[in-house]
């Protein structure tokens, strides 16, 4: 297939760009030529100018020279936004030409990959689709995806496939991808992310490592993504390893050894208590923990770590709620048996008569759990993403309580009822 050649957008005063579009609103009798066209082409005032009218921040790496001028991706707008350069060599076509010797697919194991994933996220590596990093690598969502797996050269989203093998959402294991290709128009809609592992025992939501304007991010994400999700496809890079291509791969932490009886129950605090809830959340055990994985004993633990242990068929001793070492290895080397979906856990809110409505309590300032990220979700998929800059999220902020507020109104609601805090009624609608 031949590589895309892209062009710069051609200024025009009937851009349908949000940009666009919100600038004609508001400034209609501006006159002709006062803005030069589209705003991506006016320089950083108008971009400036833009995103104050719209009350967004603009990074500064978006308005760096030599980045794409795209705007940031909206969750559940339709738009990816990620363009992507073509077929290149390390560092760009400045760069040294492949070497006919180096193996064209070459070996790495998930925790290479994911580990490789995580410094882009970390580095906070901007978005462009000319820019290369450090490394190499081109800074679009195909040249992250070539630097995770080691690729020998920046690939693009109509050749990676070509490195992998399509396999099911059943076998999608951390180290695995998700693309989109289309073939008509590249540089609409085609994008490509790492998968990262489960966030919740029903695999609806997955942690995604993606490149996407601003720069580098990894959170929460619906499977298979925010838009166009009849035409993501899964797929296995062929050069895993066969020693991890089989194994659950956990966070690269999971494989340290069992810590010792002492580090777990009533007063324990530290490392290896977290450790051990995100490896029961990732065994399908996550619908115990309201609050998330924290580094303090909790009845949660207890109650997931006695959940994973009678998954075994263990019973008595052997399935009191505290990890011994048979317990750690199952869970850190991804042997046994998973927490069956659907299993019930003790304590958890009261639903008032509403399937999966947990209870206000969970909806506060200060409140991190699965179902503020369960809430923002379904409410970008009803429209109300625009309050969501950077997507959902586990955290409870102003965003979520906007987006509430947003959509109660909607309902014909007024005072009290429209507090932006959902209640069962809100549960219901949102989710019916």
């Amino acid at each position: 297939m031949t590589a895309p050649v892209f062009e710069e957008f051609d200024p025009a005063s009937d851009c349908g760009c949000p940009g666009c579009v919100h600038w004609r609103r508001v400034s209609p009798r501006l006159p002709p030529g006062r803005l030069g066209g589209h705003p991506a082409a006016c320089g950083v005032a108008v971009v400036a100018a833009v995103s104050a009218a719209l009350g967004v921040a603009t990074p500064a790496a978006a308005l760096t020279a030599g980045h794409s001028p795209h705007r940031e991706a909206v969750p559940a707008d339709g738009e990816p936004a990620t363009p992507q350069g073509a077929k290149a060599p390390l560092h760009g076509p400045a760069g040294k030409p492949l070497d006919p010797g180096a193996a064209p697919i070459p070996a790495t194991t998930r925790t290479e990959i994911i580990n490789r994933a995580k410094v882009w996220v970390a580095a906070k590596v901007p978005y462009s689709m000319s820019a290369y990093w450090s490394d190499g690598y081109r800074q679009d969502c195909s040249g992250y995806v070539s630097m995770a797996w080691g690729l020998p050269g920046n690939e693009w989203t109509g050749s990676l496939g070509s490195f992998g093998v399509k396999i099911t959402k059943e076998a999608l294991q951390p180290g695995d991808i998700l693309l989109y290709h289309n073939p008509d128009n590249p540089e609409s809609g085609s994008h490509v992310v790492i998968f990262g592992g489960w966030t919740d025992y029903t695999h609806t939501y997955y942690t995604v490592y993606e490149q996407t304007p601003p720069h580098t991010r990894s959170q929460t994400t619906p499977y298979p993504y925010w838009s166009n999700a009849g035409k993501y496809v899964p797929y296995r890079y062929k050069g895993v390893t066969a020693a991890t291509a089989g194994a659950a791969a956990t966070d690269a932490k999971a494989q340290v050894p069992f810590p010792g009886a002492a580090y777990f129950g009533p007063g324990a605090d530290n490392k290896y208590v977290t450790l051990l809830a995100r490896m029961l959340t990732a065994r399908g055990a996550g619908s115990f923990y309201i609050r998330g994985a924290g580094p303090v004993w909790s009845e949660a633990d207890r109650r997931a770590t006695q959940a994973f242990q009678l998954a075994q068929g263990w019973s008595g001793a052997d399935a009191d709620g505290l990890p011994g070492p048979r317990t750690w290895e199952l869970l850190a080397t991804g042997r046994g048996k998973d927490v069956a979906p659907g299993t019930a856990a003790p304590g958890r809110p009261a639903s008032h008569g509403v399937p999966g409505y947990p209870g206000r309590n969970l909806f506060r300032p200060g409140e991190t759990n699965d179902y503020v990220t369960q809430l923002g979700v379904q409410l970008a998929r009803k429209g109300f993403g625009r309050f969501y800059p950077l997507g959902p999220g586990p955290h409870w902020g102003e965003a979520d309580r906007r987006a509430v507020e947003a959509f109660q109104r909607t309902q014909g609601w007024r005072g009290g009822a429209a507090d932006g805090y959902p209640g069962p009624e809100t549960w219901r609608r949102l989710f019916a």
